[in-house]
């Protein structure tokens, strides 16, 4: 029931337009803050698979992120969350990333492992690999692993491990 509200209130409008904040997509009383400015993030489409597993990741991400407190996001999915400025932007549900491909390393933290992208200069993506759904975190190039370690416990206990499998 709760699934179907999120996804009803994404697709109908919701509250301010659409515009979403993380504490409304996650079930947490905390509120983001209101200083910071409603922040776009594109999205894939909404897959069965991502509208399958992402629900339960988004109830277990912190409302407080390494001392960002979440913030509030426009986007066409209810699975994705944004903490602090510069933003780190978790988006559940993306498709695999282009450049990793068979003889391309991925990187293991706390079980889980990432491809990591450098390609653009502002940001870094970490997308996990090896989860039921791929999903990315994007932090800004000047930032280390710190974020996405910090969220590697709920993304383990909510989404399920898959062998991983680069591209051609």
């Amino acid at each position: 029931m709760v699934i179907a509200l999120i996804i009803l209130v994404n697709v109908v409008g919701g509250r301010d337009g659409g515009k979403q904040t993380p504490a409304e997509v996650s079930g947490s009383t905390v509120q983001p803050r209101a200083d910071l400015p409603v922040l776009p993030v594109d999205v894939p489409p909404v897959t069965p698979a991502a509208d399958a597993a992402c629900p339960e990741l988004m109830k277990a991400l912190p409302p407080d992120l390494l001392g960002n407190p979440s913030r509030r996001v426009d986007s066409d999915s209810p699975f994705a969350y944004a903490w602090g400025e510069p933003p780190t932007v978790l988006v559940c549900g993306v498709d695999r990333p282009t450049g990793w491909v068979v003889g391309k390393s991925a990187i293991q933290i706390n079980g889980v492992q990432f491809y990591v992208d450098t390609d653009d200069p502002d940001t870094t993506v970490w997308t996990a690999v090896d989860r039921s759904v791929y999903l990315e975190v994007r932090v800004p190039a000047d930032v280390d692993s710190a974020p996405v370690t910090a969220l590697t416990k709920q993304i383990a206990a909510a989404l399920p491990y898959r062998e991983p499998e680069p591209g051609p």
